[in-house]
């Protein structure tokens, strides 16, 4: 009985969860739907076309997790102006979200105009691939690249809106944005990819421009609908009159903020150059950690819609003062996720050697694919348990220390265990995938001693209602 009190919530919670959930998980789990079928009409054309765009997608990775981390900073205090009714407050986040993601956009597409094809030869110019054309490769991604380009502006403006309104408890808005988005993507994909309905056959820049296109597509949606709807999202009146954002509150959200963005930062490159590790082991090996994260970000969207309720329950709770109800909300949430989670696990292994052969690519790929599959599905519940605690502890404002223990552990263990087992063994990509996956659980352990100290669960914010 006292377990079930303690890791089990009544009726009115799952509700609760449920009604926020719901929506987060349509959203993502359309995106990551469509996602793979992108990935599975990309692989359509070949293996190195499917490559050279993982390639890009995984740099654009890096920008889209900087806006996630500039705009996540603000996001503390706006979900907890948003639990005590402060409009002024989550006006004024939403203009510092908004001015930091067209600063961080202008520096990204400058850096990809001007490196953006060295960037790229990282991931192909190695001695595995010694044989292959890498100016063809090469020239595949630098034609996604331009293309993709034109869509990081839309992209940034959406994570502003969407951040916001999820503030606000609304999850309903950017899902019927990111739905119409997906399906404009896919119909545009199948269009301009292989050229059917009259459309012109553009193979790999059909694919890009399809991207763009729906991006655009997604930004109208959830903008007019928010300046619209303005006695529902007050914040949005007058949020473009002025660039004003009170000084003490841009203190707080840098010092807060900056480390999360800086950890956002630092932990998607740090992913990123485990990838670039991997692919030294051979364009099928890197290939098939494609099919592997594709077919993997499809598996974990409740994850990441726990990661988001998270931090809108937690954070509501502790805005309000209520730090004990924010702990005992955020364990039962934990053990909601992690069983979950085992389930979603165990499907992943018992289907993982049919994803592969959805693509059109070498049987050593398809191998390669559905051993890793089977693995991530192995270590599944204990990625969704790292990552709600991430969110927990971000929550109340800790964000040093999940700088510490999320960017600075990634770069300490995972990333430097990739760089030895590929530039100083013999391992193939299997043995070395599942030993930097199961490095997490030293992970896990520091982030539940973290939890059980509570010294995470604060209250950031100070009050000026509108």
């Amino acid at each position: 009985m006292q377990f079930l009190k303690k890791f089990i919530g009544d009726k009115a919670f799952y509700k609760m969860l449920f009604i926020l959930v719901l929506p987060l998980i349509v959203q993502q789990g359309v995106t990551s739907f469509v996602s793979l079928l992108d990935n599975l009409m990309v692989g359509r054309l070949g293996t190195e076309q499917m490559s050279s765009v993982a390639i890009v997608n995984q740099l654009i990775f890096v920008f889209n997790l900087t806006i996630f981390g500039g705009v996540s900073g603000a996001s503390i205090f706006g979900a907890q102006f948003a639990g005590v009714g402060d409009d002024n407050g989550l006006r004024h986040t939403f203009r510092f979200k908004m001015m930091f993601g067209v600063a961080a956009t202008v520096i990204a597409i400058t850096l990809f105009i001007l490196w953006g094809d060295e960037l790229t030869m990282l991931f192909l110019d190695n001695d595995a691939n010694e044989g292959l054309d890498l100016a063809v490769l090469a020239a595949y991604a630098k034609e996604y690249l331009t293309i993709m380009l034109i869509g990081l502006a839309p992209f940034m403006i959406v994570q502003v809106y969407s951040s916001t309104l999820r503030e606000m408890g609304d999850t309903f808005v950017p899902m019927i944005a990111s739905v119409t988005a997906i399906t404009v993507n896919l119909v545009f994909n199948y269009f301009l990819i292989f050229g059917t309905f009259g459309f012109p056959r553009l193979e790999v820049r059909g694919a890009a421009i399809a991207t763009v296109i729906s991006r655009y597509v997604e930004m109208l949606v959830i903008v007019l609908y928010t300046h619209i709807r303005k006695s529902k999202f007050v914040f949005a009146v007058g949020a473009y009159r002025s660039p004003y954002v009170p000084g003490e509150l841009v203190k707080k959200i840098v010092i807060t903020g900056s480390p999360l963005m800086i950890n956002e930062v630092l932990w998607s490159l740090g992913t990123t150059f485990i990838n670039q590790q991997y692919s030294t082991k051979g364009l099928f090996a890197y290939a098939a950690t494609n099919i592997n994260t594709t077919a993997w970000n499809l598996f974990c969207i409740i994850m990441f819609a726990m990661g988001t309720a998270i931090s809108i329950i937690v954070g509501r709770e502790l805005g309000k003062g209520n730090k004990d109800a924010a702990i005992d909300l955020n364990r039962k949430l934990l053990f909601f996720t992690v069983v979950v989670h085992v389930l979603i696990g165990a499907i992943l292994v018992v289907v993982a050697k049919y994803i592969p052969m959805l693509y059109e690519t070498e049987d050593e790929v398809r191998q390669i694919a559905t051993s890793l599959l089977m693995i991530s599905g192995i270590t599944l519940p204990m990625h969704s348990l790292v990552h709600g605690i991430y969110f927990a502890v971000r929550s109340g404002g800790k964000t040093f220390i999940t700088f510490l223990f999320d960017s600075v552990y990634t770069w300490l263990v995972p990333a430097m265990l990739a760089l030895y087992l590929c530039k100083c063994t013999a391992l193939d990509i299997v043995p070395i995938y599942l030993i930097v996956q199961l490095s997490d659980a030293l992970k896990m352990t520091i982030g539940l001693l973290m939890l059980k100290s509570g010294f995470w669960a604060n209250t950031v914010i100070t009050t000026e209602k509108a």
